[in-house]
């Protein structure tokens, strides 16, 4: 697993557990929750690696 793939899934967790801590998802509907927030930060990530290597 590559260094930005990695960072992205500890950035999600991050984030999934201060939605579950403020009532905003709750811990049976994390399955919905991570991908999609997953998908979000990674993409920007990505983005960032892309700006960073011009």
């Amino acid at each position: 697993m590559d260094k930005a793939k990695k960072e992205a899934i500890q950035v999600t967790k991050e984030i999934v557990v201060k939605f579950i801590e403020t009532g905003r998802v709750s811990p049976s509907n994390i399955s919905e929750v991570f991908p999609a927030v997953f998908e979000v930060v990674s993409s920007t990530v990505c983005e960032d690696e892309t700006e960073n290597e011009e």
